[in-house]
């Protein structure tokens, strides 16, 4: 290992960067080395120009010590350079090193460097300064350069530092390799790990050459460049592979009647699950609210379901909803027949006798709560009018609510709002414009319910599940998901025995009918009213103080599950509304036992159901319809373009910034750079000022 000569250019280098700290100081000679052993003893291999008499009290201009007068007199001052050669600081060593030495700057990465100050040869950064001279003693004849880091705590930095530019070489034993490869994984660096001597043991005791300890059989070459990059994930959803539905999250009846339609229907038990759930909430929302913190709040559901064409959506719904169904056509004839008698009596009344028949008798008010085709909008009309209290808009053809009128335009956004404030606080805001002859001054409704249960192939639910605006907006937060396979292909059709099974000779559906017809009925269900026959809704509580710490253990779980690098981080929005949907569930299921409280054991089942939709929904976090590249996507192939003419792939963050393409700019760029950084596509990092972004190197090559 020859020692290369700094040339003017290096010296200029170092004069600049140094001037403010140093002025001119002497070089040192063997002579003025003498009470300085290992400089002395190893100064044939060492740069001149390295090596510096401190004769005054330095006084750094960066660093640390700034402005400081440091105890350097009587000192050998060795030049530190960084990447690029130039000499950012000082090492000052004592004689004989009976003191701690002194690093002038700390605050900028560098090394001393002995060998050629050429980008060909191996870069081997090592410790300490005595094993460092060593090593340049034992490789002297061969064509490395090593690097010294002024002191132990600063090795990793140096090494990080250095390998921006240059792939760099250190040395460890393999008891140690994990601990020591572990804070540099991913950086431009090769670890040789040997077994029982580390490298220079074996260069200074068995006499073997470098080249021959690379080739022994326990020698192990780690490349953290690539091995310590993890595999990045596809950006790309795969909704192939559904979560497992916890059927166990139901219990008794419920459950029963959840397996018996998925039996008869051949639908998958969260497809029959969900249209339970949607069943619950339009009957249980009308009588009960749920608890949570010091308040309590309506006990409606948004559900969302996916299901492709012929799958067994309308089947589903027909048996979880057969009673409301039957009860709703009930109530439809009797508003049908009191209307005809409404109309008949106005005509056959005329003058003061018709004036005070119409002042007394208003018209009456189509019941219907169960809407399957509609849009938002006269359902906020029919709570504002004080003709409903709760309503469910409950379809297996999601498509008119998702691509219908409601979520076009301009409207998209109000009516997002207006189910959002249904769906927290049961209230609606209709105020309009009172000029037009049909105006209405009635604008407000409270202590409304409704609840959505939407159900729609995936070619309708991929796009909106990444709508910006129905995520912005909070609808999708609320949500409970599900995405179940379909069972077409796999379902029986010519089993004689299967077909003489009637759904309604069922003992269990029968039992579950029977009591959604009780829960119908404010009356039968012991559920009050008040003299407008608005019901008064029961506030459901906690069975003990047991119970209310189970729920609240289960929602601090959630919140740990959203720090960074946890499941949750990238889905706060739902995750945040996860135990406000699994009191509702409780209530619900409590509400169907005919019980006032809420026991842990409903709670525990709650949290089941919710982290299953959570699941469902981090599977779909990314969908996009066939074909079309995510966000995500693009900024990955538009980073691995930037990043792959250099070593390693780094850019910039300003340049990212800058430069990325248009659309996905702004504050959505930080979103996607922590996205890509949690799936292992980059590595966001600080040298000083400077924010960097890594590119996975196995994405390049």
């Amino acid at each position: 290992m020859n020692t290369a000569q700094t040339d003017s250019k290096e010296k200029a280098h170092g004069k600049v960067s140094l001037s403010g700290i140093l002025g001119d100081y002497p070089l040192a000679t063997i002579e003025t080395l003498k009470d300085f052993n290992i400089l002395a003893q190893n100064y044939p291999l060492l740069n001149p120009r390295s090596l510096l008499v401190i004769d005054d009290k330095v006084t750094p201009v960066k660093g640390e010590y700034v402005g400081e007068k440091l105890d350097t007199v009587g000192t050998i001052g060795l030049v530190l350079h960084n990447k690029d050669y130039e000499a950012v600081s000082l090492l000052c060593l004592n004689a004989d090193n009976h003191t701690k030495p002194i690093i002038t700057d700390t605050s900028q990465p560098s090394a001393y460097l002995i060998g050629p100050l050429s980008n060909d040869s191996e870069l081997i950064t090592v410790n300490n300064l005595d094993n460092g001279m060593a090593l340049a003693e034992c490789l002297k004849d061969d064509h490395v350069t090593v690097a010294i880091s002024p002191n132990e705590w600063l090795f990793n930095e140096t090494v990080k530092h250095l390998s921006q530019d240059r792939l760099v070489t250190i040395f460890t034993t393999l008891d140690k390799a994990d601990e020591v490869s572990k804070p540099l994984a991913g950086h431009n660096v090769k670890v040789i790990a040997t077994s029982d001597r580390t490298v220079l043991e074996h260069l200074e005791y068995t006499k073997l050459s470098y080249a021959d300890i690379l080739t022994l059989d326990d020698t192990k070459v780690i490349d953290l460049k690539s091995t310590a990059w993890p595999t990045p994930e596809p950006l790309s959803s795969d909704p192939s592979k559904p979560t497992r539905y916890p059927i166990e999250a139901w219990d008794g009846l419920l459950q029963r009647v959840i397996k018996k339609i998925a039996y008869y229907q051949q639908v998958p038990d969260a497809m029959a699950g969900q249209c339970i759930l949607g069943a619950l909430a339009h009957m249980g929302q009308a009588h009960v609210d749920a608890p949570f913190g010091y308040k309590h709040m309506p006990a409606s559901l948004i559900l969302i379901t996916e299901g492709e064409s012929g799958s067994g959506k309308t089947q589903a719904m027909d048996l979880s909803h057969y009673k409301i169904k039957e009860y709703e056509q009930k109530q439809y004839e009797q508003y049908i027949t009191r209307e005809q008698e409404h109309k008949a009596q106005i005509a056959s009344l005329k003058g003061a006798e018709l004036k005070e028949y119409l002042a007394n008798e208003p018209a009456p008010h189509n019941p219907e709560r169960l809407f399957k085709e509609a849009t938002i909008e006269p359902i906020l009309d029919k709570f504002v009018n004080g003709e409903i209290t709760d309503a469910s808009w409950s379809t297996d053809d999601a498509a008119q609510f998702f691509n219908g009128h409601t979520m076009k335009g301009d409207t998209a956004g109000n009516a997002l709002a207006a189910i959002t404030d249904l769906y927290s606080g049961g209230e609606v805001n209709r105020t309009r414009s009172q000029k037009n002859a049909y105006a209405n001054p009635r604008t407000k409704a409270y202590n409304v319910r409704m609840t959505l249960m939407l159900m729609a192939q995936r070619i309708i639910l991929e796009p909106a599940l990444t709508d910006d605006m129905m995520n912005q907006q909070g609808f999708l937060a609320r949500a409970l998901i599900a995405c179940p396979n379909s069972l077409q292909g796999y379902r029986t059709w010519d089993d004689i025995e299967r077909r003489q099974q009637s759904p309604h000779l069922d003992s269990d559906l029968l039992a579950y009918w029977s009591r959604c017809s009780d829960l119908l009925d404010p009356v039968d269900s012991n559920a009050p009213t008040d003299d407008k026959g608005a019901p008064k809704r029961f506030k459901m509580s906690w069975q003990d103080k047991q119970t209310e710490q189970v729920f609240y253990e289960h929602m601090q779980a959630i919140e740990d599950q959203q720090a960074k690098s946890m499941p949750l981080e990238y889905l706060k929005a739902y995750a945040s509304r996860m135990a406000e949907n699994a009191s509702r569930i409780a209530t619900l299921i409590a509400f169907f036992d005919k019980r006032k409280t809420i026991t842990t054991d409903d709670i525990k089942r709650a949290f089941m159901l919710v982290s299953y939709s959570t699941a469902e929904r981090l599977r779909y976090q990314d969908a996009t319809p066939t074909g079309e590249q995510s966000d995500l996507e693009k900024l990955s192939v538009w980073l691995i373009d930037k990043a792959k003419a250099y070593n390693p792939a780094v850019l910039n963050k300003s340049f990212v910034t800058q430069h990325a393409p248009n659309a996905l700019r702004g504050k959505k760029l930080n979103f996607l750079l922590d996205d890509l950084e949690s799936m292992g596509h980059i590595r966001l990092e600080s040298e000083g000022r400077r924010r960097l972004v890594y590119v996975n190197p196995k994405l390049i090559s």
